[in-house]
Formats: structure tokens, sequence, C-alpha cells
């Protein structure tokens, strides 16, 4: 008789395509939530400590590797998003012989990737820098602290990868463990590192480095050790030239989708430096609040292109579609919330970066404008989420990089350079994010029609 994989991975295991779906999707999200918060607070104290304890110019050295720092890891997190789906859609179908060829494939696949990027950003890390318009007195430190970050980019590969994998199944508690102790240990030798060691923003990289390979071996650790098909073992790690397909056909729009709106935001950010001085520092400290917003919803993204998969894989119509309306009401409420607070207590808030009044009051013109905004992001997220949940990616991220990049990108050169006011600038997030998001729904629907019917069950 055959054992199938829900009924063989154990009680504490999340059922994606079995019972309420509310209840199940939220307690899939709340570790990824948390995982993801955690995250935003371990960079924040990467800042913190080389600010306050290594000076300006190491401070400045790390903050302008910013935008090449979330190319590349945005690049991978992309990566792991095409493992998430492709396993999640053969355990909702129970088909345990391509789960564990996909798992060996992807977990391959990965660690190449990383050390791809590594090899490729440490040759190019002078060059890029310089293009960025990089400070003379800041490149040094800041070639010093991106080429030591880049070797770290094997580990980050491999967390993905084993976060796609355990994320699919319904495990996103583990991961938060292993991110939970890896952050610890990150801020500890941030500390040890700078304060005891004097090694400024080479500390502070070399911290994160050991950390992601902290975290790596965690989740290796974690699959190795199992005894379902997610199991990890070194004999059966080979390429499968199919799985590689499908695997790489989600997850390279998406890491593209990613890295491309970090190069859109070099055109807003230019846009941004037009202004004076207290302006510009107004607009960083209110930013802080985007990676916060940003990462809370990217949980239910997660969550509504897993349970997507797996119940698509499952044959289970009426609930692929209910999971995404939960998943889009969720996350826009999240939204919601979170921007209502922020408006309230913003002054609270950028009180964390800043003492200076007129850079605060500078900061509460972006945090109400993008209070009102942050909520509509949630129609596009969630829908490209949605059609890569059901097999959907190039087309998405075609109309993602058209609507909220190129877009963009006109718009600071159309808009705001008629009207060149503060608010002409910051009104392109929600303009680009309803225009976006209409389009990628447009898609969504007319893909979710024209998908096959179920298989009837045997």
């Amino acid at each position: 008789m055959k054992r199938s994989f829900h009924s063989a991975r154990g009680r504490r295991a999340l059922s994606l395509t079995e019972g309420p779906l509310l209840p199940a999707i939220v307690r899939f999200s709340l570790p990824l939530m948390l995982s993801n918060v955690l995250q935003v607070l371990f960079n924040m104290s990467d800042i913190a400590v080389v600010g306050r304890f290594a000076g300006p110019e190491a401070l400045g050295a790390v903050g302008s590797t910013t935008i090449l720092v979330s190319l590349f890891t945005g690049f991978l997190i992309g990566m792991g998003s095409g493992v998430n789906v492709t396993v999640a859609r053969y355990l909702g179908a129970e088909q345990l012989r391509d789960v564990s060829e996909t798992v060996h494939t992807s977990a391959l696949l990965l660690t190449l990737s990383g050390a791809l990027l590594t090899a490729c950003g440490v040759l190019a890390t002078p060059g890029l820098l310089r293009l960025l318009g990089t400070k003379d007195v800041l490149l040094d430190g800041a070639v010093r602290y991106l080429q030591l970050y880049l070797l770290g980019m094997p580990a980050m590969a491999v967390f993905n990868f084993g976060n796609g994998v355990l994320s699919a199944s319904g495990d996103t508690r583990r991961p938060l463990i292993f991110l939970s102790i890896a952050g610890v240990l990150n801020v500890a030798l941030n500390l040890v590192f700078v304060i005891g060691c004097g090694m400024a923003e080479a500390g502070v990289a070399l911290a994160s480095v050991i950390a992601q390979y902290a975290s790596a071996a965690l989740i290796l650790l974690s699959l190795t050790r199992r005894h379902d098909a997610l199991r990890l073992t070194r004999r059966r790690l080979r390429l499968n030239p199919g799985k590689c397909r499908q695997v790489l056909s989600i997850s390279i729009p998406s890491g593209l989708q990613n890295a491309i709106f970090a190069i859109a935001n070099l055109f807003i950010q230019g846009a941004v430096n037009s202004f004076d001085a207290v302006m510009v520092e107004g607009n960083a400290a209110a930013a802080n609040a985007d990676a916060l917003v940003y990462d809370v919803m990217a949980a239910v993204y997660v969550a509504c292109a897993s349970f997507m998969s797996q119940n698509e894989g499952a044959g289970q119509r009426p609930r692929v579609k209910k999971s995404y309306l939960i998943c889009l009401g969720l996350s826009f409420g999240i939204a919601a919330v979170m921007s209502a607070a922020l408006v309230i207590f913003g002054r609270t808030f950028l009180s964390l970066f800043t003492g200076d009044a007129a850079v605060a009051e500078a900061g509460l013109i972006r945090l109400r404008i993008m209070g009102c905004s942050y909520a509509f992001s949630a129609l596009m997220d969630c829908t490209i989420a949605a059609s890569r949940g059901i097999g959907k990616s190039l087309v998405p991220t075609v109309i993602v990089v058209l609507g909220s990049c190129v877009f963009r990108i006109f718009w600071v050169y159309t808009v705001f350079a008629r009207f060149h006011t503060i608010l002409s600038l910051y009104l392109l997030y929600i303009c680009s994010w309803t225009i976006t998001g209409l389009a990628e729904l447009a898609y969504f629907v007319r893909s979710y029609r024209q998908l096959p019917p179920p298989k009837k069950q045997a």
C-alpha cells in the first residue's frame, strides 16, 4: 500500500491541502514574518555597530554597497522561490520520486549559482562601485566590505534552497529557528570584530559571512536527518535536466525581477538626491519602514505560492482560488495596519534613526505618503505569487518589470522632472503598484481559467 508524504511526515507538519485555509495560512506565515523581521533588525544592528563604533567613513562605506547587496541577495531569494513552488506542486500530487529529484537537483543548482555570484561579484566589485559613483574616500572600505560579504553567497544560496524546500512542506518554524541562531551569532561577532579587533567594515562583513554559513549548515543538517522524500543525501546529488528546467523557469524570472528592482531604485535615489541634505536624510530614515512592511507582507506571498502550488498539484482547484483570495486580503490588511501605525507613531519611529527635528519632519512626509500606498502593493505582489503558484512566471515578471521598473524610470524623467516636488516623486509608488497590479490580475485570471481540469483521483 502506498504511503503518502502527508501521512508520513508527522504530526508537527502543517498540511497545505487539508483543513480550514485561513488558520493554516496564518500559522504558515507567522514564522516567516518573524524571520523576515529578525533579518531586518539584524541588518539594522550591523549598521548601528559599524556607525557607532567604527566611525562615519566605515558607515558610509557599508551604506554605499546597499544597492549591490540587494541585487545579489534578491536574485538568490528569487531562486529559492522556484524551488519552493516546484517542490510544493510535486508534494501536492504525492509524486515523491519527483520531489526527491527536485530537492537534489535544486541543492546543486543553487550552490553553483551562489558560487558563480561570488566569483563574478568579487571580480566586478571595484568597477561596479565606481559605476555607482562611490566617493573616493569610501571606495577602499566599500570594496573590502563587499568582496568579503560576497564570499557568503554560496551559503545564502543553500539557505534559500533549504528554506524553499521546508516551506513547501509547510515547515516554516525550523528556518525561523536557524535564522534566529545565525542572527544572534552575527550580532555577537559584529561586536567582537568591530569593537574587540578594530576591523571596521571588514569585521561586519566577516560576521555576516560566518552567520550565513552557520544558517546554511543548520538547514542542511535538518534536511539530511529527515526520513521522507525531502531527505537530502550525498549519493543522490545530481542535476536532472527536466527538474533544472522546471526550477529555473520560475527561479530566473523571479530572481531577475528582484535584481531589476534594485536597479530601478538607483534612479529614484538619484531623484531624491536632487533635494537638499535634510530631505535626503529624512528619506533615508523613513525608508527603513519599507523593509519592515515589505518583508512582513512577503511572508504571505510565500504562503500564497506554496498553498496554491500544493493544492494545484493535489487537484484541489477550489482551494487554489480560495488560497489566493485569503492571502490577498491578509496582505492588504497587514499593510493597512502597519501603515496606520507608522503614520500615528511616525515621530517615534524616526527618532530611532535621527535626533534632528528637521530631518524627522522631512521623514514624516515620506511616511505619510507611503502609509497611504503600501496596501496597494499587495495586489501586485500577491498576484505575482499566485501566478507563480500555478506555474506562470515569465509573463508576470515582464509585466512587473515594465510596470514597476520601466514605468518608475519614465515617471522620474517626465512627471517628476516637470513638477520637481517630493510629493510628485513619492506618488510614483502608488501609481506603479496600481497599474502593475491590475495588469497582473488580468493575466492571472486568464491563466487560471486556462488551467487543465484536475485529474480524477483513482
